[in-house]
């Protein structure tokens, strides 16, 4: 990391930051340990201590159902652990301190394991072997491409993975084999069209075509056929989007997610060998995964609830829901089954508590927990849970989001406001533990993380109202966030901040330009000139380019429009302190723009702090820089408000 600079009131640091249905049938039963109560007056900590706490996810367990495969940033960095499932210490297998490494899978048959990692947060992932001597093999080797894993073959020898080596637009899909780890290319994708799943016999393959940001189609490809052309499983008429969930244990069917015919989406059934579809599984909001134990006799079904993810998970044996044992509050996820099925692992998080790993035999009583998250030095009893409200925006659209209340707060004691952004377009501020909320609100500021429109999980209607409305419609929603915020009785109306990361960021930033609403504002790795943005998108994203412009605008077409919402283009409109946080190795908003944005404020005179990681990409992956911006949020709020 660089070094802090004080010019006048200007504070430059060198480092970066990140920015990220249906009711089911039958609910896993869950019941919630009683609350805590708060003795007075609450505990203070401070960015350190909150990120002290580990951030785990991956789960899958080994071939003799004795572990599970977690990836954790306890090193400061993350690295893959193994997670023994009778509770007893871990141990760490990977040891980066500067790439970040993601655990991906065990092998079939021994304790090797699959992992991924970039260089620096470039977004160019390898894919490499770690032998049980701890010795690493990068079986994509070379430069300018990036690697992903599709699963293992059911015969346990071979696996799938996807590069785009020989087009860097197009991925294609290679089988690898588990010994000497030669390749055949089974799939090219001469179209660069959308590489979604394979099956695991390695018979079929399913490829998505984006027509527009609200209408695309799915095919299927049989490897076995002498013609090898895809067929189109999805015919359909009107605007309706599709994602391949999974194939059946059997392989004998795919299942699908689609919209048609409804705000959400919900899974649907393609049998293989007579094409017919029939729908799987329905609920009141969207479907967002669909799967199934290693044989099926399992089916776990999860629910994107009002922003709160509800898992169903059935025997299928039986038609009845798999009865768990008592279990703190929380959502689960990351469900995983041993390979014989009498064994899972699974996370609970809340809003107080971040992910902590369970493991359960079927049947038992108890669930063993096998993780400690929370940093050793907080209570959660401290930690503020979040209230889902909704505001009515400029045109009486209700707006859905995420109200967090400060212990501090009262209407004799009234507290900032911060109107926090998630990133996208399309992205979603959702229930569970967030460091960098909850250590704002432990020091006093109210959070409302808004779902403005063009937000994800509450329906395709909102989701594509702000389409070429960017900083227009969605930027007034934040607005009337502010509003909304102003009344509160416990609310200091004068000092309402906008903070965001990635798209949250760009709103940030013409909250800022476009608008005198707000006192600061706090942008994370947000773009700042659409036309450079949209002109120098990564080329792997072909596949939907089409989405991007549709959604945003084609910078060949509508130039006019997207410099005209840019913040950098009126930069002399800025006439309040801003905070600008920026990764040096983004591939999505570059470097430049966020050097540009600081340098058109600092000409005017107004006050702009720039915190600069030479060593991230867009987001963090390092817990020494998480608490490095964080401080900076924390100083700059009671330096400037």
């Amino acid at each position: 990391m660089g070094q802090i600079q004080r010019i006048g009131c200007v504070l430059l640091l060198g480092g970066t930051l990140l920015a990220c249905s249906q009711a089911p049938q039958e609910q896993a039963q869950i019941t919630a340990e009683a609350p805590k109560t708060v003795e007075k007056p609450f505990k203070q900590y401070s960015a350190a201590e909150f990120f002290e706490t580990t951030t785990l996810f991956g789960s899958a367990i080994n071939h003799d159902g004795s572990a599970a495969l977690v990836t954790s940033d306890a090193s400061g960095v993350f690295n893959a652990y193994r997670y023994p499932l009778d509770g007893s210490a871990p141990t760490q297998l990977t040891h980066s301190d500067t790439d970040s490494i993601n655990g991906l899978s065990w092998f079939p048959a021994d304790d090797r394991i699959l992992y991924s990692s970039d260089q620096g947060g470039n977004e160019l992932n390898h894919l490499y072997v770690l032998n049980a001597d701890g010795a690493a093999t990068d079986i994509t080797p070379g430069e300018g491409h990036r690697a992903l894993f599709y699963g293992w073959h059911n015969n346990d020898k071979q696996f799938f993975v996807a590069t785009n080596e020989r087009d860097n637009k197009a991925m294609d899909l290679y089988l690898y084999n588990i010994e000497d780890f030669s390749r055949a290319l089974i799939f090219e994708n001469t179209d660069a069209l959308g590489l979604q799943s394979v099956s695991d016999d390695g018979r079929w393959v399913v490829i998505s075509k984006v027509n527009t940001n609200a209408d695309d189609d799915l095919f299927i490809v049989d490897l076995n056929a002498e013609d090898k052309s895809p067929k189109h499983i999805t015919p359909h008429e009107g605007n309706v989007t599709h994602a391949a969930y999974t194939f059946t244990p059997d392989n004998q069917y795919l299942i699908f997610g689609s919209d048609q015919g409804s705000e959400f989406s919900q899974a649907y059934r393609y049998e293989l060998s007579s094409g017919t579809t029939t729908q799987e599984y329905a609920a009141d909001w969207d479907v967002a995964f669909y799967y199934f134990s290693e044989n099926g006799k399992y089916r776990v079904a999860g629910i994107n609830a009002d922003a709160q993810t509800k898992l169903d998970i059935v025997d299928t044996t039986t038609g009845k829901a798999l009865i768990l044992p008592a279990l703190p509050e929380g959502d689960l996820n990351g469900v995983n089954f041993s390979k014989d099925e009498k064994h899972l692992v699974f996370y609970i998080n809340s809003d107080v508590s971040p992910s902590n790993l369970y493991s359960l035999s079927i049947g038992a009583e108890n669930a063993k927990r096998l993780t400690n998250s929370l940093s050793p030095a907080m209570d959660e009893i401290h930690l503020v849970s979040s209230e889902v409200i909704r505001y009515k925006s400029f045109d009486e659209l209700e707006i859905p989001s995420l109200l967090f209340k400060p212990k501090q707060a009262s209407a004799d004691n009234k507290v900032p406001g911060i109107i926090f952004i998630h990133g996208g377009p399309g992205g979603q501020t959702r229930k569970g533990y967030n460091a960098l909320m909850q250590h704002l609100v432990n020091h006093g500021y109210a959070v409302l993380g808004v779902n403005n429109r063009g937000s994800n999980g509450y329906g395709k209607t909102f989701f594509h109202l702000d389409d070429k409305r960017h900083g227009e419609d969605d930027l007034q929603d934040i607005v009337f966030g502010k509003k909304y915020l102003q009344s509160l009785d416990w609310i200091d109306n004068e000092k309402i901040v906008v903070m965001g990361g990635s798209y949250g960021g760009y709103l940030t930033m013409a909250a800022m330009t476009f608008t005198d609403e707000f006192q600061l504002g706090i942008n994370i790795f947000g773009v700042t000139n659409w036309v450079r943005t949209l002109e120098s998108i990564p080329p792997w994203w072909e596949s939907f380019r089409q989405y991007l412009y549709d959604e945003l605008g084609d910078p060949a077409t509508d130039k006019e429009r997207l410099h005209r919402i840019s913040p950098l283009f009126h930069a002399d409109k800025v006439k309040k302190p801003v905070l600008v946080v920026q990764g040096a190795n983004d591939p999505r908003v570059l470097q430049v723009e966020s050097d540009e944005m600081v340098a058109a404020i600092r000409a005017n005179n107004v006050p702009v702090e720039y915190v600069l990681f030479d060593d991230e990409g867009h987001g963090f992956r390092k817990k020494a820089n998480r608490i490095t911006a964080q401080e900076a949020y924390l100083s700059f709020l009671k330096t400037h408000l």
